[in-house]
């Protein structure tokens, strides 16, 4: 028995040896081999180290002041997939910040349909009271994340909406073309639309980074190291911030676009869009109530209307079709005999009035129809049209934008291309008074503006700085045009058809071309009453001072009856630029009588709509990008209206030109 005893005695004291070994091994290993390996595991579970967002760049008018900023504010995100109970945190995360019910329903919608990594922004701009009282309460908000930051601003809100864009948290698609970590750091939002989104390298900066010592439950004990970021770089546009802001709100009521051009340097000084958006709502995250009051308001804030809005331009265009006649040999000294119209062929084509003996300032002035249609027949409508794509309709320019619309200017081959039909003789009087098959936006109809007024092919510009190279001349006859410029001056300051935009400044003058474009035929609407959508578009172009230009531009109103719509509000617009203080007086008092300014009506709109709506409405799309694919779908299809007409001739109402 004894000697069994020490023989299993052996054995055990062998296994205990030898498990002793392997472990002293074990520990040697892991103490000496994997020294690094866990010493840096071990700083990771007691160092944490985070991405502070970079502020973005600001973006500047051409005086340097800004038309999109930051300012600090406390924010709070939550991480989907850290999230136990996501209904009931969001609910109890929207009873201490006090959100709307219909904020509190979008974000159970976007969490359930997030992909749990990428944090999600609650609110911004929040008090500090909101912010420590989440704070205080995160050792059982898992998943919740409040903290510091800058947020973006823009000072004059919807005055810049379209032209500006806004910024957002970058969605998945976003993260998988650019893998960026940043991009997925709570509070990190990029441009989504406009300049932001065309500009976002520039504007972005480089992130900074924050090692702080935690403890095991992720509670932070001290700071350790923080590196700054570096902001991003500023965009300085060629845009006058005050007369942005004056034009946007000089159009009141109406739904239309106004744009200014420097006669000097192309330089575009406002680009207004209205109705517009507020940038800040969609930069904060819209709610389901303010996305379905602007889905659903026929003025369709959403459209920027000066890239995207297309109408016939309407007589706006006479004055350098004039320039084409003059360049096929017609003098301004020929005439014809206006009797309320003009027969071509077999068929009586109707003027909106009876003038008599028309020559061409005549015709620019008051407006003859018929004085269009016979020298348009008479040259041949492809002169016509080859003057009119070199003075910049149909065509696209080199700007920094998304996109735009660059509109149609018909020639037989056109038609015959797209349709399958030959020109006919009603095609040319259509096009003869921009109407039929016609089409340019507020941008081409200002450039054509500019380049008339100057002789010289300028092009537009939105970047301030940089080598500019000087616009080409035309070569234009010195005389032909001089005439073309009175002819224009007369519309306003003889007997012509515009005489109310007469500049209320005893030292300028303005010239212009009024313009009416119609949008049904005559049996189902007289342009002027009736429903809004079938009311005529009225149109002006202009340039100023009329001896010497500086400024040109466009002002369309959609469905305004007419261009009496249009030139009081380019009048206002000029006369703020040569006299600031005389033309916020009209403004003031015009806006006393519409209820306040746009933004002040757009957030009483809302106001409104939310007591009446409340939460009942469909949340916005889960992607930013779809809003916008959605809008410029339906203004393309906006934008053929017209040419439901243009197989026939467009008889123009009388009293609209």
């Amino acid at each position: 028995m004894k000697h069994t005893f020490d023989r299993r005695a052996v054995v055990v004291g062998g296994l205990q040896y030898g498990v002793g070994i392997l472990l002293a091994a074990r520990m040697g290993y892991l103490a000496i081999a994997e020294n690094e390996k866990y010493r840096l595991e071990s700083e990771s579970n007691r160092v944490n180290l985070t991405l502070i967002p970079p502020r973005r760049g600001w973006i500047l008018d051409r005086n340097g002041a800004p038309l999109a900023s930051n300012r600090a504010d406390f924010r709070v995100d939550v991480i989907p997939e850290r999230l136990t109970d996501a209904d009931a945190m969001l609910d109890q995360i929207g009873g201490l910040l006090g959100l709307e019910p219909d904020r509190i329903t979008d974000l159970k919608t976007e969490v359930a349909a997030s992909r749990g990594f990428a944090p999600i922004e609650v609110a911004s701009g929040l008090d500090y009271e909101q912010f420590a009282a989440l704070s205080v309460r995160l050792p059982d908000m898992q998943g919740v994340v409040p903290q510091r930051g800058f947020s973006r601003f823009y000072p004059t809100a919807s005055s810049v909406g379209h032209l500006i864009g806004y910024v957002g948290p970058a969605n998945a698609e976003e993260y998988e073309e650019d893998r960026n970590p940043i991009l997925i750091t709570p509070g990190h939002k990029i441009g989504k639309d406009g300049l932001e989104k065309q500009f976002e390298q520039d504007l972005r900066g480089v992130p900074g980074a924050r090692r702080v010592e935690v403890t095991a439950g992720g509670r932070i004990v001290r700071d350790l190291e923080t590196r700054d970021d570096i902001q991003g770089d500023p965009v300085r546009l060629t845009i006058d911030g005050p007369l942005q802001d004056y034009a946007a709100r000089r159009i009141g009521l109406e739904s239309g676009s106004v744009v200014v051009m420097d006669c000097l340097t192309g330089d575009l000084l406002c680009m207004a869009s209205m109705p517009s958006f507020d940038p800040n709502s969609f930069s904060d995250g819209i709610g389901s109530v303010e996305y379905s009051m602007l889905r659903e308001d026929r003025r369709v804030p959403l459209r920027n209307k000066v890239l995207k809005g297309l109408y016939p331009p309407g007589s706006t265009v006479k004055p350098m079709h004039c320039m084409a006649f003059l360049k096929a040999g017609v003098k301004p000294t020929d005439t014809i005999v206006c009797g309320g119209g003009r027969r071509i062929g077999n068929r009586f084509f109707n003027c909106h009035s009876n003038h008599g003996v028309v020559d061409m300032d005549k015709a620019i002035a008051q407006s003859c129809d018929s004085y269009f249609y016979h020298f348009a027949q008479a040259v041949g409508f492809d002169q016509v049209a080859t003057m009119a794509k070199d003075l910049g309709m149909g065509q696209e320019f080199p700007l920094p934008v998304t996109s735009q619309f660059y509109g149609t200017v018909p020639t037989p081959d056109w038609k015959f291309n797209k349709f399958g039909r030959e020109w006919q003789p009603f095609d040319t009087v259509n096009a003869s008074i921009g109407q039929g098959y016609y089409l340019a936006s507020p941008l081409q109809l200002a450039v054509m503006s500019a380049r008339l007024a100057t002789g010289r092919r300028l092009n537009p510009r939105l970047i301030l700085g940089g080598v500019q190279e000087d616009p080409l001349s035309y070569n234009f006859n010195s005389e032909e045009i001089g005439h073309i410029r009175q002819a224009m001056s007369n519309v306003v300051n003889g007997a012509g058809t515009a005489r109310r935009a007469r500049l209320p400044l005893p030292d300028v003058q303005i010239a212009g071309k009024t313009g009416t474009a119609q949008v049904v035929s005559l049996s189902v609407s007289n342009g002027r009453t009736g429903p809004w959508k079938y009311r005529d578009h009225g149109l002006f172009t202009f340039f100023a001072p009329t001896e010497n230009p500086r400024y040109a531009g466009a002002v369309v109103i959609e469905h305004g009856g007419g261009s009496g719509s249009a030139y009081p509000i380019a009048r206002d617009v000029m006369t703020f630029l040569f006299d600031p203080q005389k033309g916020l007086d009209a403004l003031r008092s015009l806006e006393q009588q519409w209820g306040g300014t746009a933004q002040e009506r757009l957030e009483k709109n809302y106001a409104a709509y939310a007591a009446e709506r409340g939460a009942t409405v469909a949340p916005p799309p889960r992607r930013d990008e779809e809003i916008f694919d959605r809008v410029e779908a339906e203004a393309r299809v906006a934008a053929q209206q017209s040419e439901k007409i243009a197989d026939e001739f467009v008889a123009p109402r009388e009293g609209q030109y």
